[in-house]
């Protein structure tokens, strides 16, 4: 059942002087208020680039289906699993996604969330406190189905500019797009892309960076969680002819499976603006939930789509658990945007058997999965569902 739907005139386009900070928000002195409006240019998605002010109009409804997944964190167990996947030599990261690749391959746009940095050329990679992730990685995420990530974390500046710049270079190579990391001050603003008619904007910020200054003091190089930011980022994109536009949010308490007030301030202060339509989050690295924040889907936390973090006290055993959700967004004749309610399917990182990202529900009813690994995801299953509850697709 398609759950609500929004008309967007040109009346909605609310002052951006109202929308108060969350709890936690920085102001950005980031340079979205500077750029010229026709810097609607970004070569790396794989998707047209649609001109600025382009306005879409549809004959007949249009729909598209949406993927998205959580962190992808690279430690070094997992780099070394991957090494192993390559016969001892490199990284190969591919087979860890493989049993999920059917359902990201299967949507129109599917979204992933990168929390580190590639490695810069002629480094090795390197894992807490400051990551650095083989460049393999981005060619498992293209590889996977992927269309493009999310980039805006508190690890992005863990590198500097180099880490910046080799996470993006390599994006470019493989035709993913991004958002929230930037080598240029146009590369941080919202561009508009075309999936099958629909012009989409997707955005990327995050509640900080670990206290690491911006290279070179360049804030304009990722973006924070400020409201005020996000609404002009939203506004600039409806000018740009955006029907559609997604917010991914690095935001949350690690390990805590409930809302931070900062979550709860944030996402009000952004969904009753009327300029977004699907807030996507993650960070937390366990599963949070699902709910409807004036009117728009907002997915407070999506976990880990792969991590390898260890099994202690500070990290118990749900930050294993991840949930990959999926809708569809309709554009209608008149204007309406239309957004189905979310879709979990879980997963569920097997850190015994390869650092395999597994499908819970197919995987559970997979006869040639072991007992044993069927046993741990149902108890995965139980955590996920305590939390999303009846969000969770029960056929595989």
């Amino acid at each position: 059942m398609r759950e609500f739907v929004r008309f967007r005139a040109a009346t909605l386009l609310l002052s951006l002087g109202a929308a108060g900070c969350g709890s936690g928000g920085s102001a950005s002195t980031n340079a979205y208020d500077t750029a010229p409006p026709e810097a609607v240019v970004a070569a790396t998605d794989p998707t047209t680039i649609v001109p600025a002010s382009t306005t879409t109009v549809v004959a007949a409804p249009v729909t598209i289906s949406l993927a998205f997944a959580g962190d992808v964190l690279i430690h070094s167990q997992v780099w070394k699993a991957a090494t192993v996947n390559a016969g001892g030599s490199g990284f190969d990261f591919t087979p860890m996604f493989a049993r999920v690749k059917p359902l990201i391959e299967s949507v129109d746009l599917a979204i992933c969330h990168l929390e580190v940095p590639l490695v810069a050329p002629g480094e090795k990679p390197t894992t807490n406190p400051l990551y650095s992730a083989p460049t393999e990685i981005a060619f498992a995420i293209k590889d996977a189905g992927f269309d493009r990530c999310s980039t805006a974390s508190n690890h992005t500046f863990d590198k500097g500019a180099k880490g910046i710049k080799a996470t993006l270079d390599e994006f470019d190579s493989l035709g993913l797009g991004y958002a929230g990391m930037a080598r240029t001050p146009d590369e941080i603003e919202p561009k508009v892309f075309d999936v099958k008619g629909i012009n989409v904007t997707h955005l990327s910020y995050t509640y900080g960076f670990n206290g690491i200054s911006a290279p070179n003091d360049e804030a304009w190089r990722s973006a924070r969680i400020d409201p005020e930011r996000i609404l002009a980022d939203a506004k600039r994109a409806r000018d740009q002819g955006a029907n559609v536009v997604i917010v991914s949010m690095h935001w949350g308490r690690e390990t805590r499976t409930d809302l931070s007030e900062f979550q709860v301030t944030n996402a009000d202060a952004i969904t009753k603006s009327g300029l977004i339509d699907l807030v996507i989050g993650h960070h937390a690295h366990v599963v949070q939930q699902v709910e409807k924040i004036n009117g728009v889907w907002t997915v407070f936390g999506l976990g880990n789509l792969i991590s390898y973090l260890p099994t202690t006290k500070a990290f118990s055993a749900n930050t294993q658990d991840g949930i990959i959700a999926t809708t569809n967004i309709t554009l209608n004749p008149d204007g309406t945007v239309i957004v189905e309610k979310p879709r979990v399917h879980p997963i569920w990182v097997d850190k015994k058997n390869g650092v395999v990202v597994r499908p819970v529900i197919s995987d559970m009813a997979d006869p040639s999965v072991p007992t044993a690994i069927k046993a741990d995801l149902e108890v995965s299953l139980q955590r996920t569902r305590s939390v999303v509850g009846d969000f969770v697709v029960i056929d595989p």
